[in-house]
């Protein structure tokens, strides 16, 4: 059941269209006289609380874009980087889809590895060496 005005994200996951606000405002960016009559620049707004998306990426995307957030929970993205709206709009839902991506990707779990038999040996004779090394530093004696 989604709209073709809706943001896809991934094949499983989309942002359905009445989700996201979209302000358009005057640019400050390129277009000469335009700029100072049509309002171009877009900002995009978008409450994560409040969305459909899955629980997990939620928590995610606040983890990664926390600090991007407002206290009611939205992010707000911005474009203003070509002269018409549309190409604005497009650039601003690309730019949260991307955003909304990379909470999809869970991280990948760490194994804990033991050093190799070949590495241990070369570790331990670097300190040998190093330890060589220093005793050579020790006081000189006079010799008579």
């Amino acid at each position: 059941m989604s709209s073709a005005n809706d943001l896809k994200i991934t094949e499983e996951i989309s942002v359905p269209y009445w989700e996201l606000v979209e302000s358009f405002v005057r640019s400050s960016g390129p277009g000469g006289q335009n700029v100072n009559k049509v309002s171009t620049a877009v900002q995009l707004r978008w409450n994560v609380d409040a969305s459909s998306i899955p629980a997990p990426v939620k928590s995610r995307f606040r983890r990664l874009w926390g600090p991007r957030l407002t206290k009611e929970g939205d992010v707000i993205v911005e474009a203003n980087e070509h002269r018409s709206q549309a190409r604005n709009r497009d650039a601003a839902r690309d730019r949260l889809a991307g955003m909304i991506r990379k909470a999809t990707e869970k991280k990948k779990r760490r194994i804990p590895t033991r050093p190799g038999r070949g590495a241990i040996e070369r570790r331990i004779k670097a300190k040998k060496e190093l330890g060589q090394k220093k005793s050579l530093r020790g006081k000189v004696e006079k010799g008579e």
